[in-house]
């Protein structure tokens, strides 16, 4: 490209852009140390950025009548085209945490006079108040948050602290309806990084109690089958009787005859045949409660249930069921045994299945739901992470029916949507 096309191409870019492409070019050529230099100059600073354009482009950014609606968006991926490269390596992982301080850490305006430092100052201030920086202190959380840390028992600690468990809820916890395209890329990627790491441990566990349980059969001690075999740690927040129980019980058959898997495949091959969409939901309430302990639901909990889906879309009673039906029944579903939304916070419902039926019978419920409509797991994950947002200050001593669900959502997940090898696991006694 000749140097008057190239500077021709950079005359219609919007400062904006100017500023993104300088940050993606230096990211890839530059340490954490030298580009935390180069954004203080740059946005904290009253020194002279050594870029003639790009100090330019950002004066005006800063002085636009726009500015202050929109230099936090500017400023909110301007942090994650670093972070989003930072957070891919270990060893550069610290500058993220480092990188939030930093801008927690800005300073005052009050001695200072020259107008475009006050201008960025005071530009910096307004981001650290909004949801995106919020946002982005919680991925510096996460990231900062020793994992060993995460496997000691639940404690006094508040409920936020445990959020690198949980990739699951990593989208809805960490991004915004306008995050930008850098952020939801770094979320994803630390998303895949710690599902995947969640899965080889727990296939490692598996495989290392299958071997202790081998050796006990064979006549060793337990205490001579533990020096025989190097341990694997329970990669969760159960007791390792709860984590047996759950693995057996998302793996083995739920009714003495099929497992979770068979149960939903079955019900889709009788439900393709029926006539109508009221005919599907008596179905789907067969289905639904044929694992529910029966003095449970018959209290109460069944016929709550089933007028629940009578109520849902009651005018397409008569019709086919199609994946629109399928994908709103099963969203209304999740809304009555989780919660509604930020707004209506009632989850009575799902703590009282908790009490009752216990975290691994509840979580299998929910998995019936996701088993049959694949696409309403982005509508758990946001549900559970509005309870997860409404407890998240809390200590997690008292929250003990919450993070066992959200600890058998692990290895369900893992069992039934992961890679972990399931026909491996289904030996385990």
């Amino acid at each position: 490209m000749s140097t008057s096309i190239a500077n021709y191409q950079h005359d219609f870019q919007t400062p904006e852009q100017q500023v993104y492409d300088h940050l993606l070019f230096c990211v890839h050529s530059e340490s954490p140390q030298q580009l935390m230099e180069r954004f203080r100059l740059l946005f904290l600073s009253n020194a002279a950025y050594p870029h003639e354009q790009v100090n330019a482009a950002l004066e005006k950014i800063i002085f636009s009548r726009q500015a202050e609606a929109e230099f936090p968006l500017f400023l909110n991926r301007c942090c994650y085209i670093l972070v989003n490269y930072w957070q891919m390596k270990p060893e550069t992982q610290a500058a993220v945490p480092y990188l939030v301080k930093t801008l927690e850490n800005t300073p005052t305006t009050n001695n200072v006079y020259a107008r475009k430092h006050k201008r960025l100052l005071q530009l910096v201030k307004l981001f650290i108040l909004t949801p995106q920086f919020n946002k982005l202190q919680c991925l510096a959380e996460l990231i900062t948050t020793p994992p060993e840390r995460q496997q000691q028992p639940v404690s006094q600690e508040p409920l936020k602290r445990f959020i690198r468990r949980y990739p699951y809820l990593y989208q809805y916890y960490l991004l915004a309806d306008d995050s930008s395209y850098e952020q939801q890329q770094a979320v994803r990627k630390m998303q895949a990084r710690t599902q995947e790491k969640f899965e080889i441990q727990l296939s490692q566990y598996v495989t290392y109690q299958m071997r202790l349980g081998q050796l006990t059969r064979q006549g060793v001690s337990a205490s001579q089958a533990q020096r025989l075999i190097h341990p694997v740690n329970n990669p969760t927040l159960l007791s390792e009787k709860e984590l047996g129980k759950a693995i057996a019980h998302f793996t083995g058959k739920i009714d003495g005859v099929y497992t979770y898997q068979e149960v939903a495949h079955r019900f889709q091959a009788y439900s393709a045949h029926l006539p109508a969409y009221k005919n599907f939901k008596d179905s789907l309430y067969q289905y639904l409660i044929s694992t529910i302990n029966t003095s449970y639901g018959e209290r109460h909990f069944n016929q709550r249930l089933y007028q629940h889906l009578q109520n849902i879309l009651p005018d397409c009673d008569r019709n086919k069921v199609d994946e629109f039906i399928l994908v709103r029944t099963c969203n209304q579903l999740l809304n009555f045994l989780i919660v509604d939304s930020p707004q209506n916070l009632n989850h009575f419902v799902f703590i009282d299945l908790i009490s009752n039926l216990g975290s691994p019978k509840t979580i299998g419920l929910i998995l019936k739901i996701l088993l049959l409509c694949r696409k309403v797991k982005p509508q758990l994950e946001k549900r559970l992470t509005i309870l997860f947002n409404h407890y998240e200050s809390s200590s997690t001593e008292g929250l003990p029916w919450l993070i066992t669900s959200l600890e058998n959502l692990n290895v369900a997940y893992s069992l039934h949507f992961g890679k972990t090898d399931v026909s491996c696991l289904k030996q385990l006694k």
